[in-house]
């Protein structure tokens, strides 16, 4: 028997086994935060957003004893697009020794067709005749059946969420039909005030701003980016052989013994790359801006009025017209992405997660190329006029 002279711990996590692509195209939230808080008000935990880019800031750092206590240092931040999401119907689900058993689900009297298209596989060759049916039990005996139903919820349920969805008219994303989740309710003295607080929010919007905070800490769902069929090497991140091996060296060298007659699950094989559904915890949340807003990216070192869009729009994804969040770090996905914000799981003690953040600058530069200039006025003003102008 040979036997191992240096450690070689495995490469790879068997935790994210089987390496395949997901069927959750659209993120989804596997676990809500623990209802715990009953004197809290009423409020949403959850939001859909879609990834635009990336840029960085220059922050100054609040954290007494540390090193870098009050200097400043250069952080890279993603940009999510959030417009408004439009709650649509509400859920209730009892406990039961198997999980949550869904008892009953009342919808809103109006949906939008953005709602409506996401029922039907072919809009344009159907009879657009969704929930018409139902919407008429809102006329019948004053809407007896409705409030029936929202009683039942209120007096039986222990987990009450909204159904909601995105309004991706108001992005330029080639698309029509609507992302439908459901948000769970945290917060409220018992299950009658979640059901009412549901129900006062039927036909309206709601905004990021009304879910989540600055300096909040947030998880992002999503999907990955997608790499296709990649090998070992790539894949998995074993090392490579030397480089006089025979028939290539980005491989695994030994991928079992005679017996058991077979490949083992651990070892490493090529495959499908990416395209994974994954959830990131602990995303802080530096800066949200409200749509319409020319000053989004105002400081106070930084007195220039300009948005968050940067010079020429951002590559592969265009200009930010919405509400958007700036969180720290990268996240998931490609740009154009839809990703779901949930907020945090876990109570925060650390001083690095409670620090509260002081952007001084923001930048806006092109993403295209080496960014010179953050506006354009500054790019005119340093130019002089312009023989193309003249015209």
């Amino acid at each position: 028997m040979s036997h191992r002279k240096f450690e070689a711990p495995r490469h790879g996590s068997l935790g994210f086994l089987p390496k395949k692509r997901t069927k959750k195209h659209q993120g989804k939230i596997r676990s809500f935060p623990k209802d715990q808080d009953a004197s809290a008000a009423p409020h949403l935990t959850a939001f859909r957003g879609f990834k635009a880019g990336m840029t960085h800031v220059v922050r100054g750092v609040d954290r007494p004893g540390a090193l870098m206590h009050k200097r400043e240092v250069v952080d890279a931040v993603s940009i999510v697009e959030t417009p408004p999401m439009v709650v649509v119907g509400v859920v209730g689900y009892v406990e039961t020794p198997r999980g949550l058993r869904t008892l009953t689900t009342v919808f809103a009297e109006h949906l939008s067709e953005e709602f409506k298209r996401r029922c039907y596989k072919n809009w344009f060759a159907s009879k657009k005749k969704a929930y018409t049916r139902y919407a008429k039990k809102y006329s019948t005996d004053g809407g007896k059946d409705i409030e029936h139903e929202l009683q039942r919820i209120g007096k039986f349920c222990s987990v009450v969420r909204v159904i909601a969805h995105t309004q991706v008219k108001k992005l330029n994303l080639r698309i029509k039909k609507a992302h439908i989740m459901e948000i769970q309710i945290n917060g409220g003295a018992d299950c009658k005030a979640k059901v009412d607080f549901a129900k006062s929010l039927f036909e309206k919007e709601i905004t990021v701003d009304s879910v989540f905070a600055k300096d909040e800490q947030v998880d992002v769902m999503g999907v990955t980016k997608g790499h296709g069929y990649e090998g070992v090497t790539t894949r998995w991140g074993v090392t490579r052989l030397p480089r006089k091996t025979h028939r290539g060296l980005r491989k695994v060298a030994c991928i079992g013994s005679w017996h058991p007659a077979r490949v083992s699950t651990t070892v490493p094989r090529a495959g499908q790359n990416g395209y994974f559904h994954r959830t990131e915890l602990n995303k802080k949340v530096y800066r949200i801006g409200k749509k319409g807003d020319g000053a989004s990216c105002q400081t106070e070192a930084d007195l220039t009025e300009k948005s968050i869009t940067p010079m020429g729009g951002f590559v592969r994804y265009g200009e930010i017209n919405e509400d958007w969040v700036m969180l720290k770090g990268a996240i998931v996905g490609v740009k154009k992405r839809p990703l779901i914000l949930r907020k945090s799981l876990q109570n925060h003690s650390s001083r690095k997660h409670l620090e509260t953040i002081d952007l001084k600058f923001i930048d806006t530069s092109s993403k295209l190329g080496h960014g010179r200039f953050q506006t354009f006025e500054e790019k005119a003003k340093f130019l002089g006029p312009l023989a193309s102008k003249q015209k």
